[in-house]
């Protein structure tokens, strides 16, 4: 196989020749998807409510229809799938950017951001700060429904994206906007269940190493003065970009509210009331109370709200199959942990032992007393100057992110919070920057030959 070949598309045991100046990134791992299933385990009305969800995560939004859940007015895509689709339905950002199409569609006139490509990845944009001058942090969404065949009336602007920079690395332009792309879903409901108590003992384990090593991860929670997003009841958040959301529940409300304008239950008004724009009334998204319940002893997952409907899909959402282990795998993987990747990419945690789906009064089997292999200790790090974005969410900082789980890293098209690169390789070497936690670990990595660089990459795209 050709070098051009090996990066475009990985072998099945991923084993492939180093370049001279230093390994290589394969690619996207070759083969079936491994991934977009339920959890084993599951009763028949787990699966039929994540079937539901699943169909859901689906569903292509437009402004006005019978279901009152619209789309707008302003928003990033129409629908869960677009942004969550690499390599399968609940994964990342997928290499062909939907967004390109979603921009036009139904006779809308929104322009293209130059940092939105054909071949690049999904983002979302965040201002640093306002007109005002003041700090900002949200999102702003890139499209509007302006022009759009059901949306007549509406006469509202984009946000101004200018001046451009690469629109392959999205670096460059506007500095006053950082981007984010799509994190994966699988083993989301794993996550959910991990205990605090299991997050906050393996933060205290090794401290010693960890402290040689320059790592002082912390869980983004409203614990030892660490103020959270939600800091109501002092537990650990753990999804998002800075580990800012508590729950999948909130999780999958902000996200229809945010990517695509729905209101909902969680998020009840409206991001922008202008006059001519609001189609529909508020919230859009609410319990079905009008659905006939079914027969006794079967299940009615058409009564759960959208938002609901999601969260049911992530929480079952079996993680990434990880692909067979070959030498070279098995070599990155001794290699991964004696450089100390390990200390902030833990490679399990359990879950709880009395974990519910919600739709049932007992326990799930398929997520209580679970071991997830989710390489991520769920705390928030000092990434360094390099990676710092300049947004503060609950308790972390302007270069601080959660540790990004690694299940499934061997199938994903992108790679950092912003999408910068697509290169597995360039990925690791960019966590080493001025007050990096991670400096350490790369300095070893980039001391280690050829070959042993090369087999940890093996091991990596294994995920």
């Amino acid at each position: 196989m050709s070098a051009i070949a090996v990066v475009a598309l990985a072998t099945s045991s991923c084993d492939v020749a180093q370049t001279k100046t230093g390994p290589l990134d394969p690619g996207v791992r070759a083969g079936a998807a491994g991934a977009g299933g339920p959890l084993n385990g599951l009763t028949p009305d787990e699966t039929a409510f994540f079937q539901d969800g699943q169909a859901r995560f689906a569903d292509v939004e437009v402004v006005t229809n019978s279901a009152n859940n619209g789309l707008g007015p302003r928003f990033n895509s129409n629908q869960c799938l677009s942004c969550h689709s690499q390599p399968s339905s609940g994964g990342s950002s997928p290499l062909q950017n939907p967004l390109v199409a979603v921009a036009s569609l139904n006779g809308a006139k929104n322009t293209i951001p130059w940092f939105i490509t054909p071949t690049g990845p999904v983002r979302e944009a965040r201002f640093k700060h306002g007109s005002n001058g003041a700090k900002d942090g949200e999102v702003h969404d890139l499209f509007v429904i302006t022009g759009r065949s059901d949306a007549h009336g509406c006469n509202i602007a984009q946000p101004d994206f200018l001046p451009a920079g690469n629109p392959v690395t999205g670096r460059g332009g506007n500095p006053n906007i950082i981007f984010r792309i799509p994190t994966p879903l699988f083993g989301a409901g794993l996550i959910e269940a991990i205990p605090d108590s299991a997050i906050l003992a393996n933060m205290n384990s090794n401290k010693s190493e960890k402290s040689v090593m320059g790592i002082s991860g912390r869980p983004n929670a409203h614990l030892s003065g660490n103020v959270n997003v939600s800091a109501n009841d002092g537990t650990i958040t753990r999804f998002g970009w800075k580990a800012q959301n508590k729950s999948l529940l909130m999780f999958a409300a902000e996200a229809y509210n945010v990517e695509m304008g729905v209101s909902n239950q969680l998020f009840p008004q409206e991001r922008d009331e202008t006059p001519g724009c609001l189609f529909n009334a508020t919230p859009e998204d609410t319990l079905n109370f009008t659905t006939t319940p079914a027969a006794t002893g079967s299940s009615t997952p058409a009564v759960v709200s959208d938002i609901e409907a999601f969260a049911n899909f992530m929480r079952m959402l079996a993680p990434p199959t990880p692909a067979p282990a070959t030498p070279s795998s098995e070599k990155g993987r001794d290699a991964f942990a004696k450089i100390g990747c390990v200390h902030c990419h833990t490679p399990s945690m359990l879950t709880g032992s009395k974990i519910a789906t919600g739709s049932s009064t007992v326990p799930s089997a398929a997520l209580s007393n679970q071991t997830a292999n989710l390489y991520s200790d769920l705390l928030v790090h000092h990434m360094g100057k390099g990676l710092a974005d300049g947004i503060t969410q609950g308790g972390a900082g302007p270069d601080e992110f959660r540790t990004a789980p690694l299940w499934g890293v061997g199938q994903r098209v992108f790679f950092l919070h912003d999408g910068r690169t697509a290169n597995l390789v360039d990925a690791i070497r960019t966590h080493k920057s001025h007050g990096s936690e991670a400096n350490r670990v790369i300095e070893l990595f980039n001391r280690l030959s050829t070959q042993n660089q090369q087999e940890i990459i093996d091991f990596l795209r294994s995920l």
